[in-house]
């Protein structure tokens, strides 16, 4: 076996190799071509620009779905910290009720019940858009939903703030408004 290479030829790298290899399957000549972006100085401009292009759109993709990741976890989280109102629905339906012993007004227990159902639905509905824009964001659709709803979901503090600045910072990015443009003209 002998190798007579190896060879650089515009950003893939080739090793002939004349003889078997055996670990690898092969009895004859074999020519293995491994693809690397070519980001030397000295390589094709425009070789190097298109290899530039798509590992930068490698990289925006794998923060898209992390960002989609996330976004479940928050909305998530947002739906379940939101669920602690139903303790506040419960006791104003008590109190309204005259479940509790020496209760206060029905009017205070009205109230609980309203601002736990206002709360509630709030929290159940910013959940539920955070949830969608993870789903949108994952197929790259309904660029300025996502934006919108990086930009809402800041107000969840702390985790909703962290992931609406990441998430606006991705977005902001031309290579990845490319990704949305993309996918919206499909």
């Amino acid at each position: 076996m002998k190798a007579k290479g190896p060879a650089n030829i515009g950003g893939t790298f080739l090793l002939i190799v004349d003889g078997p290899l055996p670990a690898l399957g092969l009895t004859d000549i074999a020519v293995l071509s491994i693809v690397y972006p070519d980001l030397s100085p000295a390589g094709s401009g425009a070789i190097a620009a298109k290899s530039q292009r798509s590992l930068s759109m490698n990289n925006d993709e794998q923060y898209l779905k992390l960002l989609s990741v996330f976004h479940y976890v928050v909305g998530g989280l947002a739906a379940f910290f939101s669920s602690f109102f139903l303790i506040h629905l419960s006791i104003g339906v008590a109190i309204i009720a005259g479940a509790v012993p020496d209760h206060p007004p029905k009017v205070v227990g009205l109230l609980l019940v309203m601002i736990a159902l206002f709360a509630i639905a709030s929290g159940w509905t910013l959940a539920t858009c955070i949830i969608i824009a993870g789903r949108n964001l994952a197929m790259r659709r309904h660029y300025m939903f996502c934006l919108v709803m990086a930009a809402i979901s800041c107000i969840f503090m702390p985790f909703g703030t962290v992931l609406g600045v990441f998430t606006i910072i991705v977005l902001l990015r031309p290579s990845v408004k490319e990704l949305f443009a993309v996918n919206t003209a499909e």
